[in-house]
């Protein structure tokens, strides 16, 4: 993987990048289990790395992802493709930053590059304590930034409401609907520069938990096609009991919401878990015909599985009105 700046860096703020590319291959071991296209987990690592990257370049501090949202996965990726990852600061306030991040790919021989998804990212600057510290005010310099920090500003209000709502929901054995639960340990391999798992992994595992759930209900050809409201509330320690639990909420003509929760403990007090991370996912079935095929409705027997299902489609009217970000603008450098 090859790490090269390709934007120049932010107008007086001489030592801090704000854009950054990644660009590499997508190789054998980012498939997804159906093997024929990249898993969206894979994809959503590169995703955090690249904006991982533009973050740490701008704010010159170590930073925790502290939010991902509205990730549409519009186009599958096929092992083989060049892949390029573009990163960029769009709005700061006092600790944050919100890094625009589009995934672009092509044939290896084409070199004709085609947007696969992008996302928002939010990520807090940290001292060597681990202590939120202060970043450099990002200034927009074109009708470009401005369009695209009006965007970032806009979804702060609602962001807030939707990680209200889900917080407030409560997840107990009521329910009744598909569900799959992973536990493990946080391994070594897991961790970021400050010793915790890294977020892009985090993310991996949200994913694997998810397919598994929607494959369960549909088949083994199921795929993401939207992530969202992805709430990091505190790191996950390597050497810790990680639990991940995904459950089937909600389903429409073709899709399957399901609500992701993960949380993690130490060992000696593996039934004293804490919430680290939230989402919720939505997957479709791809049939013979390439296009989705319907899913089986979800049978809602208890009050909690008619709570969650409510709470699906709750969130799905709180990002109806949030206006597309326009990443046309500038999807080649």
């Amino acid at each position: 993987m090859t790490t090269s700046p390709v934007f120049p860096a932010a107008a007086g703020a001489s030592r801090h990048d704000d854009r950054i590319t990644l660009r590499f291959m997508a190789v054998p071991q980012d498939v997804a289990a159906s093997g024929a296209t990249v898993a969206a987990g894979s994809v959503l690592e590169w995703i955090d790395k690249a904006a991982y990257a533009c973050a740490v370049g701008w704010s010159a501090s170590d930073t925790v992802t502290a939010y991902v949202g509205n990730v549409h996965f519009t186009r599958p990726i096929k092992p083989g493709n060049l892949v390029e990852v573009h990163a960029r600061i769009i709005h700061t306030g006092r600790t944050s930053m919100h890094v625009l991040v589009t995934v672009e790919t092509t044939d290896v021989r084409a070199r004709e590059y085609s947007p696969a998804t992008h996302c928002i990212l939010v990520f807090v600057a940290v001292d060597d304590a681990g202590k939120p510290q202060e970043v450099p005010v990002w200034t927009p310099h074109s009708d470009v930034d401005r369009e695209l920090q009006r965007n970032a500003q806009a979804r702060l209000e609602p962001r807030k409401r939707i990680q209200t709502v889900m917080r407030a929901q409560e997840y107990t054995d009521d329910g009744t609907t598909p569900r799959t639960v992973f536990r493990f340990l946080a391994a070594p391999a897991d961790a970021n520069w400050g010793g915790n798992a890294h977020g892009g992994t985090v993310m991996r595992w949200i994913d694997e938990a998810a397919f598994a759930t929607a494959a369960a209900w549909s088949s083994e050809s199921a795929v993401a096609v939207y992530s969202g409201g992805i709430h990091f509330y505190r790191p996950i320690h390597i050497g810790h009991i990680v639990e991940v639990d995904a459950r089937l909420i909600h389903t429409g003509k073709r899709s399957m919401h399901i609500s992701i929760r993960v949380r993690s403990g130490s060992p000696r007090t593996p039934h004293d878990l804490q919430l680290t991370t939230q989402c919720m996912s939505i997957f479709v079935a791809i049939g013979a015909d390439g296009h989705a095929d319907q899913v089986e409705p979800l049978t809602l027997i208890t009050a909690e599985d008619k709570r969650l299902d409510e709470h699906a489609r709750e969130l799905m009217d709180l990002r109806a009105p949030l206006a597309t970000m326009p990443v046309d603008h500038f999807r080649r450098p």
